[in-house]
């Protein structure tokens, strides 16, 4: 007698899926108040969030191996919806479709985490395509962007050695992720044509790995 199969259920596809390491720093002195969902420090934050995808795929679109920066200005409370102003700088190695895509995810227009952390922005002001170098190697961080960008950090540790995390925080780049608490030997962003231009030296900086999906 044959006996009837119940059809599978089809799983849904990810609109995206993308892993890597991040390398953050700002204006405010460690540990970052805004990671706590307190003002920062001088009442406004400037900083970078720069994402590098080791693995990663965006409505099919392989994107492995590219960069992603966002520099900010954030008035007041990090938490405020639609308060921030960013720039965005893209890997010049992404062709036109991997450009798209990492916009697309990376500005909000996906949903999902990204989505989120993207409410968060008034204004995108401009995007531009530069070449990117961001390494992460022995704990160590350095991150440039052209002539625009540039930082080194490191975390602080224990006394037995091991990074010092932030876990369960009210506000994170990296939503699920134990964040690493550094220390930003070098900073400086020079960004003139839209008001942000900075350098900073022993100030916040956050380092992780991150994992998106929606």
């Amino acid at each position: 007698m044959a006996t009837q199969t119940q059809p599978q259920a089809k799983t849904a596809a990810k609109t995206y899926v993308l892993q890597g390491t991040i390398l953050e720093a700002c204006s405010c002195r460690t540990l970052c108040r805004c990671w706590i969902g307190e003002d920062p420090d001088g009442g406004a934050c400037d900083a970078f969030l720069a994402y590098n995808i080791t693995k990663g795929e965006i409505n099919g679109i392989d994107v492995s191996g590219l960069t992603f920066v966002g520099v900010v200005k954030i008035p007041g409370n990090v938490l405020v919806p639609k308060s921030w102003s960013r720039v965005t700088f893209v890997d010049n190695r992404a062709r036109p479709e991997q450009k798209k895509a990492l916009l697309d995810a990376f500005q909000g227009r996906l949903g999902g985490p990204l989505g989120d952390l993207s409410g968060l922005v008034k204004e995108d002001l401009a995007s531009y395509d530069v070449p990117i170098e961001h390494k992460l190697v022995g704990g160590e961080g350095t991150i440039s962007v052209g002539d625009k960008i540039h930082a080194k950090m490191a975390p602080y540790k224990s006394a037995y050695g091991t990074a010092t995390t932030l876990r369960d925080s009210i506000f994170s780049t990296i939503a699920g992720a134990p964040a690493y608490v550094s220390k930003a030997s070098e900073h400086f962003v020079n960004i003139p044509e839209h008001g942000m231009v900075w350098t900073f030296k022993d100030r916040n900086a956050i380092q992780g790995d991150f994992r998106f999906e929606a």
